[in-house]
């Protein structure tokens, strides 16, 4: 079975009937998320329309017209001919500049709101993930870890940071906490890496994904919600910190 169709994965969430009305906004949304966290790749071919249209649960017209307004993103590109289809187009990073404005722009009561709710999420996801992750799981999470230890851009450490939470919520085997991390880490996950660009806060986050999975992998749920609600709060302590910075500029 592909991992499209795996259940108890991100890509599963990615690719499950949507629940708020199919909108083109909504749909698009959906894949945008996906390419942005690197849930699907650069150069992977999206299923057929038909294919993609009934596992959402939404017409192929509305399809469709989501579909075109990604590929006037950039987000995708249609080849032709045989083999042809819809491909994925992974965007650039974004600027510093354009994160930092929008940093600023976004103010310390919703930061905290955002926080507030990441640490609910997160934490509850750790919790069931010690009591319901299956070897595979644990596979990937470890996976994550070495991507984020090697990562060499800011974008790279993005990337393997949000799926590492991501796959927790997976590896709890519930939906709709993994529903909720995709959404978070396309809210906030850009902007935690502003302050942690640096190296010494790649190898502080490298270490707390440990303690993390390690708490996991001992069916310890209280240590993997605690660790994972410090990281959390750790993490929002910092971007808050890095806001009133820039405001002062």
């Amino acid at each position: 079975m592909s991992e499209r169709g795996e259940s108890g994965t991100p890509r599963h969430v990615i690719f499950a009937p949507l629940a708020d009305g199919g909108r083109v906004d909504v749909v698009g949304r959906r894949i945008s998320e996906a390419i942005g966290l690197g849930l699907i790749t650069d150069g992977e071919q999206l299923p057929s329309e038909t294919e993609l249209a009934g596992a959402l649960n939404v017409s192929t017209v509305t399809l469709r017209e989501a579909l075109s307004s990604l590929r006037q993103q950039g987000l995708l590109e249609t080849r032709r001919g045989r083999g042809g289809g819809s491909f994925v187009r992974a965007p650039a990073d974004a600027s510093t500049a354009r994160l930092r404005k929008l940093l600023r722009e976004t103010g310390v009561h919703e930061l905290r709101e955002i926080g507030d709710q990441h640490v609910a999420v997160a934490g509850t996801a750790a919790r069931l993930a010690a009591e319901r992750a299956s070897a595979d799981h644990l596979g990937r999470l470890r996976d994550l870890i070495d991507q984020l230890a090697e990562a060499t851009t800011v974008g790279e450490r993005r990337r393997a940071d949000g799926r590492f939470h991501i796959e927790i919520a997976a590896a709890a085997q519930s939906t709709r906490l993994t529903r909720q991390e995709i959404d978070l880490q396309g809210e906030i996950g850009e902007l935690l890496w502003i302050p942690l660009g640096e190296a010494v806060h790649l190898d502080e986050a490298v270490e707390q994904h440990r303690e993390i999975l390690d708490a996991i992998e001992a069916h310890d749920g209280e240590r993997a919600r605690a660790a994972t609600e410090a990281h959390i709060e750790h993490g929002i302590a910092r971007l808050i910190e890095f806001h009133l910075q820039l405001a002062q500029r």
